[in-house]
């Protein structure tokens, strides 16, 4: 006997708006950090390592707790979760807002991270619950996932006009009035929703989901910034180790974190892959590119912002045209092309950084946004449709998880591969003082707050560390789209390309 498929109303699409404010509000705060970190650099002297600590622990804390996080809001209510985490957001935004030093930062963004993981589960998921009619719930998706892309992009812009009137810490503080509106408006419109047969949540594999992530990116991040010390391999064993022992532990669960049968469904499967490996790509040069915008373009914080605008634009334009995508190409070839379309403008961006003016780089975030925001929305809209509608949650939780890791592993990785590139192409003279030439070596921001004003053999000096960092980026830039091509390989050769654009309920 046929279901039949409740239609989305008014009340519907209004809880929409609150969920995708939470998406908009934990993306934006993934990269407004990346405007203020010459800013920071100045107020806080953070090391280089501590920099891409500040930058990427939030999203390691996100991805460590999103699938215990999606198992809880399974089981004791989704929307009772995502006001409990943003209570936490805001405070801890408030704490990161008024750090002292830069460990006290990295500790704030640690439990901004532990926040968000509450949130971000539940807006998918709630999502997944309230939009039952397949086209409509592809359409409030496109809207969800503009929000995590569209929010992604907008930090900095968002980060400029704040650091052009106030201090680095604004950022942050800016958090509290949309958690307000969160609380407000979610206490009304949002449904609660859960799991009606859950089972215990199993705290050894909880445990050993975090032990999985943050060693493994720390042994990787560490080797590149500071060099292979005993450091290294340890983390690396607990890392791997704790990973296959977490997958071999839910193998025997009766109610498992992960439901590894999940990954049987290729559309699942290749969805979560694709997903991973383009935000890695995107966001990893992201988080660099803001300050190529200011350090080596010279671009007020504001400006900068406004100059990532086109790629913003892009992925919320991908709303009015997803639905035809997915007709006329199929959920796999679509995830596909979108994901070379990303390809052609990181190609783009690595030859537009070499050139003067703004044209190329306006044109190439354009067609990065363009290319980012449509696989985005359809890996996700595979992801959901593919998941029993009681382990929503859960489901949800292992696509933010590979998007959350994507973007730790993006600032981690290519940031390091950044760092890396930008000091091998130094040419300093020998005459340099140990001082200076430490600042210059550990990163263009500090090499710009050393050398900015200090004469003519300061400015040609700087003007090296430009290049050097322009070369880096170039090179960062092909290598992300590198990593695009092979995700969209992967997604048009593993998700099926069916052009049904009413997939099977559960």
């Amino acid at each position: 006997m046929l279901e039949t498929v409740v239609r989305a109303r008014p009340r519907e699409w209004a809880a929409l708006g609150v969920l995708t404010l939470a998406v908009v509000l934990l993306a934006v705060d993934g990269t407004v950090l990346a405007l203020a970190v010459p800013a920071l650099t100045e107020a806080l002297e953070p090391t280089a390592t501590q920099v891409l600590w500040i930058g990427d622990i939030y999203s390691f804390a996100l991805a460590g707790l999103l699938v215990t996080m999606g198992n809880v809001a399974d089981r004791i209510g989704r929307k009772r979760l995502l006001l409990i985490g943003s209570v936490g957001f805001g405070i801890a935004s408030v704490l990161a807002a008024f750090a002292p030093t830069a460990e006290w930062l990295i500790a704030a963004r640690v439990l901004l991270g532990v926040a968000g993981a509450t949130l971000m589960p539940s807006t998918l998921s709630i999502v997944r619950a309230i939009f039952v009619d397949p086209r409509q719930r592809m359409r409030a998706i496109a809207i969800w996932s503009a929000g995590a892309t569209g929010g992604a992009a907008l930090g900095p812009l968002v980060g400029g006009a704040l650091l052009e009137h106030f201090w680095w810490g604004s950022v942050f503080l800016i958090n509290v009035p949309v958690i307000i509106v969160i609380l407000i408006a979610g206490v009304i419109l949002l449904p609660e929703s859960r799991n009606p047969n859950p089972g215990r949540i199993d705290l050894v594999s909880a445990l050993m989901s975090v032990l999985a992530i943050v060693p493994t990116v720390y042994a990787v991040k560490h080797a590149v910034g500071d060099g292979l010390d005993w450091t290294v391999p340890a983390a690396l064993v607990v890392g791997v180790g704790s990973g296959v022992l977490f997958v071999r532990r839910q193998r025997g669960l009766d109610h498992p974190l992960i439901d590894l049968d999940l990954f049987r469904i290729p559309a699942f499967s290749g969805a979560v892959v694709a997903n991973s490996l383009s935000v890695f790509a995107f966001s990893g040069l992201l988080f660099f590119f803001s300050q190529y915008l200011q350090l080596v373009r010279g671009f007020s914080p504001l400006q900068a912002g406004i100059a990532e605008l086109p790629g913003t634009i892009a992925s919320i334009a991908v709303i009015a045209v997803i639905g035809f995508i997915m007709a006329r190409l199929g959920r796999g070839r679509a995830i596909g092309a979108g994901l070379a379309v990303a390809a052609l403008g990181m190609g783009i961006l690595a030859v537009a950084e070499g050139l003067p003016g703004y044209a190329g780089l306006a044109i190439a975030l354009a067609v990065v946004g363009l290319g980012v925001g449509v696989s985005m929305t359809l890996a996700t809209d595979a992801v959901v449709a593919a998941a029993p509608r009681d382990r929503a949650g859960a489901a949800s939780a292992i696509s933010e998880t590979g998007y959350e890791l994507g973007v730790a592993l993006g600032i981690a990785l290519l940031g390091s591969l950044q760092t890396a590139l930008y000091r091998a192409n130094l040419a300093l003279p020998a005459s340099l003082d140990a001082a200076t030439t430490d600042a210059v070596t550990e990163s263009l921001a500090s090499a710009h707050a050393s050398l900015q004003g200090q004469g003519a053999e300061a400015t040609r000096i700087l003007e090296e560390a430009q290049h050097a960092f322009t070369i880096g980026m170039q090179v960062t830039s092909l290598c992300a789209a590198a990593l695009l091509a092979i995700a969209g390989v992967v997604a048009a050769r593993i998700i099926p390309s069916t052009k049904e654009t009413h997939p099977v309920e559960h």
